[in-house]
């Protein structure tokens, strides 16, 4: 269908824009390691996520698995269930083994209540994952974080551009990694980051993002090539300049969201976080059959029917992917289980129409028994 509706639709600058930015290559010809415009994109994000430190990486799989691989750790992170692929990935492929911790109901972030009960003496670290832009406890994480001395690394792929009471969000942790995918609120097109309090720790990941190349001379470490070339940054330093303004947009279309749906029993929409400056990051819904009389899987297909894509997000649970068969026990994360077979999230992203909107939920009320 020509007028199909995605579950997103990337944000981008006006071509003559980027175009302008990206000019200057074809004189330089630097295109990658760290060149003029991830110096210049580096400074922006410093200045607009009020952080001192902060290092750009090819994308935020990398951000967390070089940001582990930098910490040098061993043994088990506690972590979620309820997240991408890539959160639970990065502590796998670093060696360590991730330990799930379940979710809460209403912000489906990481259950603190039930986090120190699965500390252990091999315990090394937390990743508690930022969901859909909902902030995760963090004063609660930093306090069992300080009590059990264990490091902190947030993934915070949902979360560009908020502030929880007042306090940048890439403010939290021992770090905090983003994604710049092309679906998400901010985009470099591809891109990630690594904000952090440690010095060492940006010298290290530096070093960790070009081979572990420390010198001219010297490897130092054994590393990736996880360096954001020129185009990508210069894409990140275009809607840098627009960001504030998409984020605006977001919140006229949830805010019709809410409008449509919030009455619907049997519909539990995304909770409005107090202190929370939101970027509205993504709309999920769950639905409850048996109060609103239809499945997930009957909406999802129903949508899908109008040419509207909708996503199931986050299912299935990292703990039962094929890949780890035989290794986690799902029901150890009733809730995450529960939640994760009842979420959609509705499409949105900055140009969606309020009128498309209008008819996405009246598919979804006509479902209604």
């Amino acid at each position: 269908m020509n007028n199909k509706i995605l579950v997103t639709k990337s944000s981008m600058p006006e071509l003559e824009e980027y175009v302008d930015e990206i000019s200057s290559l074809w004189d330089s010809c630097w295109l990658t390691n760290m060149g003029p415009k991830h110096q210049k994109f580096q400074k922006k994000l410093c200045e607009y996520m009020e952080t001192q430190n902060i290092e750009l990486l090819v994308n935020g799989h990398m951000a967390l698995e070089l940001t582990l691989q930098a910490m040098n750790l061993q043994g088990e992170v506690i972590t979620t269930p309820f997240t991408f692929a890539s959160t639970t990935h990065a502590i796998v492929r670093n060696g360590l083994k991730p330990v799930f911790c379940d979710i809460d109901p209403v912000t489906y972030c990481m259950d603190v209540n039930k986090l120190e009960g699965l500390i252990t003496d091999s315990t090394c670290a937390i990743m508690p994952v930022h969901v859909y832009g909902n902030i995760c406890n963090v004063e609660e994480i930093e306090r069992i974080a300080q009590k059990y001395e264990l490091k902190v690394i947030y993934d915070a792929a949902h979360s560009f551009g908020e502030k929880y009471k007042g306090k940048s969000i890439a403010q939290f942790g021992d770090a905090s990694c983003f994604s710049f995918h092309a679906t998400k609120v901010f985009n470099s097109i591809e891109g990630g980051a690594v904000c952090f309090k440690d010095g060492v720790l940006g010298e290290k990941l530096y070093d960790l993002k070009n081979f572990g190349i420390h010198g001219p001379e010297e490897v130092a470490e054994v590393g990736a090539n996880a360096k954001m070339n020129e185009f990508c940054a210069a894409m990140g330093i275009c809607n840098l300049r627009h960001i504030e303004e998409e984020i605006e947009k977001r919140r006229i279309i949830v805010e019709r969201y809410r409008e449509k749906l919030d009455s619907i029993e049997g519909l539990i929409l995304n909770i409005n976080q107090k202190e929370v400056k939101s970027n509205y990051a993504y709309f999920p819904v769950i639905f409850e059959e048996k109060i609103f009389g239809a499945s997930r899987e009957e909406i999802f297909k129903k949508l899908a029917q109008n040419g509207i894509g909708a996503r199931k997000y986050f299912y299935p649970l990292t703990n039962t992917f094929e890949c780890f068969h035989g290794s986690y026990n799902v029901m150890e994360t009733p809730v995450a289980l529960h939640i994760s077979k009842r979420v959609l999230t509705l499409p949105l992203f900055a140009e969606l129409d309020l009128k498309e909107v209008d008819r996405i939920c009246d598919i979804i009320i006509e479902c209604k028994c």
